[in-house]
């Protein structure tokens, strides 16, 4: 169970990451002149829905993990809590409790929502000189063919 819940929550992350760079392969080749706007407009929007995702999925496999391990989110007292949770599994449910018990995962969202801003922005700036530095070195390569053919012509 534990394999298959982070696999999710990996699979979740790796969109996360990829939303940035697909977006912008995507509006490389439409026919929108300057797609910045849409960039970040459209990479806000997917970015958001992708992180609250992200935020409630963690919430909800962190207590599927609870529930699976026999942890009672019901009980009163920590006998109840901890009736059916194995000993070998005490040090489990206890990191997984003290981590859903902190700022809840709407908050989370919030926060991973305000860093990955600098991210999009960051994704677009290497986009921005990869562009650059390929036009640059396309330039250079012709202007070489162009002395070699110049360097024929003059000694013939």
């Amino acid at each position: 169970m534990d394999t298959l819940l982070t696999i999710v929550d990996f699979l979740v992350l790796g969109l996360i990451i990829a939303i940035p760079i697909l977006l912008l392969h995507i509006l490389k080749w439409s026919t929108i002149e300057h797609y910045s706007i849409y960039y970040f407009s459209i990479g806000l929007l997917l970015l958001g829905l992708a992180i609250y995702f992200f935020a409630w999925w963690t919430y909800e496999a962190d207590m599927m993990r609870l529930e699976y391990y026999g942890y009672n989110i019901d009980g009163m007292n920590d006998e109840e809590f901890y009736g059916k949770v194995l000993p070998e599994n005490m040090e489990k449910v206890k990191s997984i409790q003290i981590s859903v018990m902190g700022i809840g995962w709407k908050l989370k969202a919030i926060f991973g929502f305000i860093a990955a801003i600098p991210y999009l922005l960051i994704v677009y700036i290497g986009y921005i000189l990869l562009q650059l530095i390929k036009r640059i070195k396309r330039n250079h390569s012709s202007d070489k063919i162009i002395q070699k053919k110049l360097y024929l012509c003059k000694n013939n």
